[in-house]
């Protein structure tokens, strides 16, 4: 490993205390968990296999707006109607 310095603002440095006492890992061990997670969300092909799980997650739901009619709406009020 390779040691870095980094800084953060105290309400981030307390955050991070907290999680690590809760969680009880290390600072240094959160920290390259969640460099590991932004790293991983920009190698090549990640983001097409994310979008590729999430595809049709919304296909079932009966809760939803009708997006047709919303789109119409927010066009008409911004005015931009046909």
């Amino acid at each position: 490993m390779v040691r870095t310095q980094i800084y953060l603002t105290e309400a981030e440095r307390a955050a991070l205390k907290a999680i690590a006492r809760q969680t009880g890992q290390k600072q240094s061990e959160l920290i390259r968990q969640a460099i590991d997670r932004l790293i991983e969300g920009f190698q090549p092909g990640e983001r097409r296999a994310r979008l590729q799980m999430a595809r049709g997650m919304w296909r079932e739901r009966g809760d939803l707006p009708d997006f047709k009619s919303l789109r119409r709406e927010l066009d008409r009020l911004s005015g931009r109607e046909a």
